[in-house]
């Protein structure tokens, strides 16, 4: 019988936001924190230490090390479902593919704590930039729980928006030390004040909002558009440079990048009326240029801009936002520029390899627009055939050498 639920978070994803941000958070707000990953290195590693540090990029560096930490490997599914059993709070930060990987194991874990007499309501924060995150896990969960599973008065799926930058860190600096992460210094964890099932913990740096929907599309269409138009429009002119803070030392696309997160900021304000402000959006704007031109973070224009078939799909940041901007009926041609641009994208990696997936994406690329703009980015050969054939005109006027 379970009386009293422990203080522990159990975090699927050990990866760098599993371990930079939301294990941090809830580490240094008094929580156990028990990590699943199926990458035994780190498991093991962290099992050994039981802490590791978290390195703030800035204009001075600093660490924060991050205790009472522990790992259980994923593939062992029985220590798994007892610790779901025995949790507090769960979290998940692991990208859509390893969502759909650890669902089935979740549903057994709930499945198991619903039998032990006693367990509290389990809340699910769901640290992924994923749009209707909670709906998708919703859905999925309904399929593997039992018949008669209360789903909805046991379990409170927590969208989030996770607004934390964190680079690719150099081979040399992840052999330094395995659980090291690095990270700027940006540490607010927004999510939704009303999906939870138990009290909201309270932990500093946690930002519950009542209108979560329109945080998430905040996130997606202001700082990852941003992020993805600078990386895009940068290798469009500058194909050499790696480093965002390259491209965003250049007053034209620094200047043009704004103007496109702001034209976006219209569509919000349009979507959302009373939830945001165009004073708010616009300081929020010159906060991310300001953090994206971190020099310490060291961000790569390919980490920015890479995993083409993703950022540049339907409800992603830039193709998302032309569909919203139809939707409420506003002008979009920055925004198409800047998706445009991202068709052309080609950057590597420090090894100077593309990303292997944008490799199927220039095959579709190939093809022609239209191909990219029906298969990838959701538009309608016939009811969008306006944008399309403005994307058509742009991709004509392109030079990317």
């Amino acid at each position: 019988m379970i009386k009293d639920i422990q203080p522990k978070l159990v975090l699927f994803g050990a990866g760098k936001i599993g371990r930079s941000f939301i294990g941090q958070l809830f580490a240094r707000g008094g929580y156990e924190v028990v990590f699943i990953d199926v990458f035994k290195p780190v498991i093991d590693e962290l099992n050994l230490r039981h802490s590791y540090n978290v390195v703030v990029k800035s204009e001075t560096e600093s660490i924060i090390q991050v205790n009472n930490v522990r790992g259980v490997f994923g593939g062992d599914e029985q220590q798994v479902i007892r610790e779901i059993a025995s949790a507090q709070i769960l979290a998940v930060s692991v990208g859509l593919n390893g969502l759909k990987a650890i669902i089935p194991l979740i549903a057994r874990g709930l499945e198991n704590r619903y039998n032990q007499e006693g367990a509290a309501p389990l809340d699910i924060i769901i640290a992924e930039n994923l749009r209707n995150a909670a709906e998708y896990m919703d859905s999925e969960l309904k399929k593997l729980l039992p018949q008669g599973y209360p789903l909805h008065e046991r379990v409170g799926l927590i969208e989030t928006s996770i607004g934390k930058m964190v680079p690719i860190m150099l081979r040399k600096e992840m052999e330094a030390d395995i659980l090291q992460v690095f990270a700027e210094p940006y540490n607010t964890l927004i999510l939704d004040k009303k999906a939870f099932k138990n009290p909201i913990p309270q932990i500093e740096g946690l930002a519950p909002k009542d209108n979560m929907k329109a945080w998430v599309d905040r996130k997606l269409f202001i700082h990852n558009l941003g992020h993805a138009t600078t990386a895009y429009l940068g290798f469009l002119y500058n194909p050499q440079a790696t480093y965002l803070w390259e491209i965003l030392s250049d007053d034209t696309i620094r200047i043009r990048v704004r103007q496109t997160m702001l034209q976006a900021a219209n569509i919000l304000l349009t979507k959302y009326p009373g939830e945001f402000t165009l004073e708010g959006l616009t300081d929020h704007t010159d906060d991310l240029i300001r953090r994206f031109q971190n020099k310490a973070l060291g961000d790569t224009i390919f980490r920015v801009g890479c995993d083409l078939n993703r950022k540049l799909s339907a409800e992603d940041r830039l193709a998302g936002a032309v569909h919203l901007a139809i939707e409420v009926n506003l002008p979009y041609d920055l925004i198409l520029f800047g998706l445009v641009a991202g068709f052309h994208f080609r950057a590597p990696d420090e090894s100077g390899n593309i990303f292997p997936a944008d490799r199927e994406f220039a095959a579709i690329y190939a093809k022609g627009i239209q191909e990219v703009m029906t298969t990838i980015c959701g538009f309608d050969k016939i009811k969008d055939a306006e944008v399309i054939k403005q994307a058509i005109k742009l991709d004509n006027n392109f030079n990317p050498a």
